[in-house]
């Protein structure tokens, strides 16, 4: 789970418009605030400001070039006009940093979001898509390449939430009824489904945190809900991995809710997916297959996501499996457009899997995180960040942008 997943029950109880934050967008060089912007659009983010270059630009692919000028770690949002759902998002801005977020956009009116530190509830300005008078999305060949692209991932979104629904609930069972040693069985297997593909479970807003949020996320006063909660349960640490205190143990009423809670959420995410409304967009495919990798770069290598378990490596590759997939159902287009980066990502894809396989696989199991040697941790972060660099010209390959 992402770090910025900790406050995303807190931004979708927002009222709209929230904007006393906010820094008045700036667009073009003579510095007029709020006229459409024709290029790419810088956004720069503090401790207490969110400064975007335009409050507005033409319909389709747009680049948001976000640089974190604060001292603490930021994200970047564009949302929907609810203020809930996450059209796109970038992570993981470090100090100094700038990182860029593509996104293909229709008329209409949207929200940018910096959330500087990631926590609380973000700094938004209203954000306006005009009508650019031509197509938003490309036309031709290409067009049907990229419908082909957006139905065959949805029925592997599909699959892989049934196939979570399913699993969630033997889960469930198991650690409701106090069968321990079934329950850690079943565990990382079952979380698969999800890690494979959680940039859909996060874009619904608060999903992702009810059910993925890591302990070291919590925001004060918040409950902790869903899978790492019932994993430090199965797997109790001691008072040294428990900041110095005895750790209690959920009492029979607490492990039924915590169950519960899980397969209730799952239940809404398959509700979400299998809604005929549903669909995922080719820039959203190309984005999330970056937000996977990420994920990977900040949680799996580092051993912070299954902290408890140590069953990292399962959803190291579940993250992989989904990036590669999403790669591989826009591959026909990014052959079209850039036949040396579809062969580069296949290769790096392929590097990567090398190393996953020597540690075992989803049907067989994996090495427990913490007997990884330190060059062996090291190897696979390389192939991550081998990896990285051409996925991250993906969404920009695909949109045209």
């Amino acid at each position: 789970m992402s770090r910025r997943s900790a406050t995303a029950l807190a931004l979708a109880a927002l009222v709209l418009p929230l904007t006393a934050a906010c820094v008045p967008n700036d667009t073009s060089g003579d510095g007029a605030s709020g006229a459409a912007s024709t290029g790419p659009l810088t956004v720069r983010s503090t401790a207490d400001a969110c400064e975007v270059s335009a409050s507005s630009v033409a319909a389709g692919p747009v680049t948001f070039s976000v640089t974190n000028d604060g001292d603490d770690v930021t994200e970047f949002y564009l949302l929907g006009e609810d203020g809930l759902r996450v059209v796109a998002e970038v992570e993981n801005i470090g100090p100094g940093l700038s990182r860029d977020l593509v996104a293909q956009v229709r008329p209409g009116t949207y929200w940018t979001s910096c959330k500087p530190g990631m926590v609380g509830d973000g700094i938004r300005a209203e954000f306006t898509v005009t009508d650019s008078g031509s197509a938003v999305t490309p036309t031709g060949d290409a067009a049907e390449q990229l419908a082909t692209a957006e139905s065959q991932y949805v029925a592997y979104v599909k699959d892989q939430v049934g196939a979570l629904v399913a699993a969630t609930q033997e889960f469930a069972d198991a650690y409701a009824a106090g069968d321990d040693a079934k329950a850690r069985d079943l565990y990382a297997a079952t979380r698969v489904h999800w890690e494979r593909v959680e940039p859909v479970a996060e874009s619904f807003g608060d999903l992702d945190p009810l059910l993925d949020l890591r302990e070291a996320d919590l925001e004060e006063g918040q409950t902790w809900t869903g899978w790492h909660l019932v994993e430090k349960d199965l797997w109790q640490p001691t008072p040294d991995a428990n900041g110095g205190v005895t750790y209690t143990p959920l009492t029979p009423e607490q492990r039924k809710a915590a169950a519960d809670d899980i397969v209730a959420n799952t239940a809404k995410l398959q509700e979400q997916v299998t809604d005929p409304q549903f669909t995922f967009e080719a820039f959203q495919i190309a984005n999330g297959a970056k937000e996977l990798l990420d994920e990977v770069a900040t949680g799996k290598v580092t051993g912070e996501e299954e902290i408890w378990s140590h069953t990292d490596l399962w959803d190291f590759q579940a993250n992989v499996d989904g990036a590669r997939v999403a790669f591989e159902v826009l591959g026909d287009v990014v052959t079209a457009k850039d036949a040396d980066l579809a062969d580069e990502l296949t290769q790096r894809f392929t590097d990567l899997q090398t190393l996953l396989t020597a540690q075992g696989s989803v049907e067989t199991g994996f090495t427990s995180y913490t007997d990884l040697t330190e060059a062996q941790v090291k190897e696979l972060a390389a192939a991550v960040d081998a990896l990285s660099e051409p996925l991250s010209q993906l969404t920009a390959t695909v949109t045209g942008a």
